[in-house]
């Protein structure tokens, strides 16, 4: 009776942390992203796409709902600079959204890209 109860307490302690790891492995780096956002932006302006290396719109232009909408529908019109959003990873995406939805004008630190 107590080796089973001990493998059942074992598998869900197991189960609990694969969870909660899966979870955690779906936010991208605020740092990377942020680097990753102001790098589009310079190769934009590099291209002589746009008047500014500075990004057009900052992360408290939208609330956290308004960025996971954007996302969610890669809807990246509003920023300009299609080619080099189009050449952007997965991971990268990921690591955008984050620093943009983690700084958005409803977070608790919200932040204006400088």
């Amino acid at each position: 009776m107590g080796k089973k109860f001990l493998i059942s307490m074992l598998t869900v302690v197991f189960l609990i942390t694969s969870v909660g790891l899966v979870l955690a492995g779906e936010k991208g780096n605020q740092r990377k992203g942020k680097y990753i956002y102001r790098n589009v932006y310079k190769a934009c302006h590099d291209r002589g796409a746009v008047d500014s290396a500075k990004p057009a719109i900052g992360p408290d232009s939208k609330t956290q709902a308004q960025w996971t909408r954007v996302f969610e529908k890669k809807d990246f019109e509003d920023f300009g600079c299609k080619e080099e959003w189009d050449k952007l990873t997965d991971q990268e995406l990921l690591d955008v959204f984050t620093y943009l939805h983690d700084h958005a004008a409803d977070s608790p630190s919200p932040a204006k890209c400088k």
